[in-house]
């Protein structure tokens, strides 16, 4: 029997942001404790940017540190070089890493200018179970459903590769890249496998036009149409929502 993943729905995003916020913090602190390094899975886009901002008020306040943190993006763009404004690398930079005090040499985000993409993408499996795998996994969901750049038709047991990205995902993104014709069309992705390994996952969605699809993810049928969907059968799988994301449960 299938059990969806639980949901928890704010107020709004700064509510759900601040609650994920202090969890994580107690997380990290408890794992640092025990003598490891926390490994943190991470995602970008719009979404996590209230979310981000929190974890820095919380370093700057002196209650979270990165200094033993282990980091890995889900994604990045095929053919951007890191140095680019919209690659995944200097979202990362600037949105959270400028502001605290992770080690560099502990940063990991898949590489969008390799020319070996398959080997790329085995060396960053290997690297991640040699971190001892991921603590906690940060996920946005797409209009299609993917979690990653795990667009429709992604297997279940999928790892780290190469993806071509679905004409939705392109369009959501034009914004940013000045057009449509900008947007590269293919991306690396953690597959929905390695994302569903990470002991923890907390999925993040906001504003009414993620309603329907988040409702699909937590009360449909586990397909790999919909890659969150998956995620009803993590063990430790939450959905944070704020009030127009959560409408339609």
């Amino acid at each position: 029997m299938t059990e969806s993943a639980p949901a928890r729905v704010f107020a709004d995003r700064t509510e759900a942001c601040r609650t994920l916020a202090v969890g994580l913090a107690e997380l990290v602190s408890s794992i640092n404790a025990s003598g490891r390094p926390a490994v943190l899975g991470l995602a970008t886009g719009r979404t996590p940017l209230p979310f981000y901002a929190e974890l820095i008020r919380l370093h700057r306040e002196g209650q979270l540190s990165f200094a033993n943190v282990i980091t890995f993006n889900l994604d990045e763009y095929l053919g951007l070089p890191g140095g680019h404004p919209e690659s995944y690398r200097a979202f990362m930079q600037r949105e959270l890493f400028a502001h605290v005090d992770i080690p560099l040499g502990n940063v990991h985000i898949p590489d969008g200018s390799v020319t070996d993409i398959p080997a790329h993408c085995t060396a960053y499996e290997k690297a991640i179970r040699d971190a001892g795998g991921i603590d906690f996994q940060l996920l946005g969901i797409g209009r299609t459903g993917h979690i990653g750049f795990n667009e429709p038709g992604s297997p279940r047991d999928s790892r780290t590769r190469q993806v071509h990205l679905d004409p939705i995902t392109r369009e959501d993104a034009a914004p940013s890249f000045g057009g449509l014709e900008h947007v590269p069309t293919h991306a690396i992705s953690m597959g929905c496998g390695t994302i569903l390994e990470a002991r923890k996952i907390a999925l993040l969605a906001w504003g009414k036009a993620k309603a329907f699809i988040v409702k699909e993810a937590l009360t449909g049928p586990v397909t790999d149409q919909v890659s969150a969907s998956f995620l009803q059968n993590h063990p430790d799988a939450t959905f944070y929502l704020d009030a127009e994301a959560g409408a339609e449960l």
